[in-house]
C-alpha cells in the first residue's frame, strides 16, 4: 500500500505497533516462566495482560477504520524479541538474581519502543481529529510508561544490588 497522507501512515503504523505487541506478549510470557523474583515474575505477568489490552484497543481501532490489523509485520520488535530471547533466556547466566536484571533490561527495551509508537500514534490521531482514538492510544502509552516504571522501581529496589 501506497502511503500518500497522515492517515495512511497512522493505519500503517497503527498495524505495526499490534504487530510489536503480538510479538513482544510472547516473549514476555517467556521472560515470566525464567524470572526468579517474586515482584519481576509478577510484574511480567501484568507486562503481558497490559500488552494483550493494548493489542485489543488497537485491533477495535483498526477494524473501526476498515483495516486489518495484521495487515503489517514490525521488524523492529522482531529484533528486539531475538534480544530478549537470546540475552533474557538462553544466556549462560549462573547467578539468578543477574539473570532477573538481564530481563528488566529486555523487557524495558521493547516497552521504550512501545513508548515511541504509541506516542507517535497519539499525536498523528490528535492531528487527524480522532479524538477517541487519541484517548484510547494515550491510555495504553500510559499503561506501558507505568510499565515501564514498575521494572525500574524492581531492578533499583533490590534486584540490580543482589546481582552485583
Amino acid at each position: 500500500m501506497a502511503l500518500a497522507n497522515l492517515k495512511d501512515i497512522y493505519i500503517d503504523q497503527l498495524q505495526d505497533i499490534h504487530s510489536a505487541c503480538k510479538q513482544s506478549a510472547k516473549v514476555t510470557r517467556e521472560l515470566a516462566g525464567v524470572a526468579t523474583d517474586g515482584d519481576l515474575k509478577s510484574a511480567l505477568e501484568a507486562g503481558v495482560a497490559g500488552i494483550e489490552e493494548g493489542m485489543a484497543t488497537l485491533k477495535e481501532i483498526i477494524t473501526a477504520h476498515g483495516a486489518d490489523p495484521s495487515g503489517e509485520f514490525c521488524k523492529g520488535m522482531e529484533g528486539l524479541v531475538k534480544e530478549a530471547r537470546s540475552h533474557g533466556i538462553e544466556e549462560d547466566i549462573t547467578d539468578p538474581d543477574a539473570r532477573d536484571a538481564m530481563i528488566i533490561t529486555q523487557y524495558q527495551r521493547m516497552a521504550h519502543y512501545a513508548i515511541a509508537g504509541y506516542g507517535c500514534l497519539t499525536a498523528f490521531a490528535e492531528r487527524l481529529d480522532l479524538k477517541d482514538d487519541a484517548h484510547k492510544l494515550q491510555k495504553c502509552l500510559d499503561a506501558t510508561y507505568h510499565g515501564d516504571k514498575t521494572m525500574t522501581q524492581i531492578a533499583t529496589g533490590g534486584i540490580n544490588k543482589a546481582a552485583a
